[in-house]
């Protein structure tokens, strides 16, 4: 329902016409001639005064120090968790600091080892390599000994062979013979391999 000034106009009309009424019908309160009224009225009002006065000047500034003792308390409190707040804040940015420079340290760290580590591996691979050469280098010059070796000595080995083949079959044979003709052979055969 909207309160129009109208709707006001029309409401208030009736309680204007209420204190004649009253004082008609016999409210005595409303009936300010009345000698008893106006002594209540002035007790009530000077009962009024005493009774602010009193409390003006024992309750109302226990209240007073009650409420300032307790705006102290929460303007400190409110102080200490701005501080306790400025303190977290500056505690995580130390924390953010110190993990991002351990991050970087450990990048630096790991990179580190990386580097160790391919170096390692490069010179180990070099004396690998070195070594596997000098061990290459030593069994061609094995294999070319015991090459020289056969091949002095097949000489002597096919004069034998020879010598006594022919001794078998035929029955006699002439070394002088038998070794030029394995000379020969060996030298015809080296010119083929070459």
């Amino acid at each position: 329902m909207r309160l129009t000034p109208r709707f006001l106009l029309s409401a208030a009309a009736p309680l204007a016409a209420l204190p004649g009424r009253a004082v008609a019908e016999g409210m005595p309160q409303l009936h300010f001639k009345d000698p008893l009224l106006q002594g209540q009225v002035v007790w009530g009002a000077l009962i009024f005064i005493i009774f602010y006065l009193l409390l003006s000047r024992s309750a109302l500034p226990r209240v007073a120090d009650v409420i300032k003792a307790r705006e102290t308390r929460i303007q400190s409190d409110l102080d200490l968790a701005r501080r306790a707040r400025k303190d977290a804040d500056q505690a995580q940015k130390e924390l953010c600091e110190a993990r991002e420079k351990a991050s970087e340290d450990a990048k630096a760290t790991i990179q580190s080892i990386r580097e160790t580590t391919r170096e390692a591996i490069r010179v180990q691979a070099e004396e690998t390599a070195a070594r596997l050469e000098a061990e290459i280098k030593s069994a061609e010059s094995q294999i070319a000994l015991s090459r020289n070796n056969a091949l002095s000595n097949i000489n002597e080995i096919a004069s034998s062979t020879a010598m006594t083949l022919a001794e078998r079959l035929i029955g006699t044979a002439d070394e002088k013979v038998i070794a030029a003709a394995v000379e020969q052979a060996h030298a015809a055969g080296a010119e083929h391999v070459s």
